[in-house]
């Protein structure tokens, strides 16, 4: 048995120690905002927070996330910091065909939570290895400035 905190909520998980984070949190707990792009943690779409980090959730077994806090898609807009992030997603209208804009938004959150005025090189390092085959990377950008500026909240 695994326990496991995810989005708050205490969970105990019989399933394989191996087992990716990934599929215990779309399979086993139904929260299925978090995406599975490449399976090899070079995309991003399964970006989670794990203690406030962003991790790919693809290649990370359960084991090593036991008694820690795992945030999802699902939660993160419970934070004034994700809300923000979430609005300003909307407001420069970030999402094209959406796959990967769960992972784009952890990705984000997470960087403007260790760097609140990220400069571009800042931003450009910071959502490294989130890929976006609709290209909206400089509306990702803006986003991503507005929060900084404060022009989401």
């Amino acid at each position: 048995m695994i326990q496991l905190s995810v989005n708050g909520t205490q969970h105990q998980l019989d399933v394989p120690d191996d087992m990716p984070l990934l599929w215990v949190v779309r399979d086993v707990l139904g929260l299925t905002g978090t995406k599975f792009g490449c399976g090899i943690a070079q995309c991003g779409a399964c970006t989670v927070h794990l203690d406030g980090e962003a991790v790919r959730s693809c290649v990370l077994p359960v084991s090593a996330v036991a008694g820690r806090a795992v945030t999802t898609i699902e939660a993160v807009g419970q934070s004034a910091l994700g809300a923000q992030v979430q609005q300003a997603w909307l407001a420069h209208e970030v999402v094209q065909c959406g796959y990967c804009q769960s992972g784009q938004i952890m990705s984000a959150t997470a960087l403007l939570q260790r760097q609140p005025k990220p400069s571009d090189a800042e931003i450009d390092a910071g959502m490294a290895g989130n890929l976006c085959r609709c290209a909206t990377y400089t509306r990702i950008r803006a986003a991503i400035k507005d929060v900084d500026a404060g022009g989401a909240a």
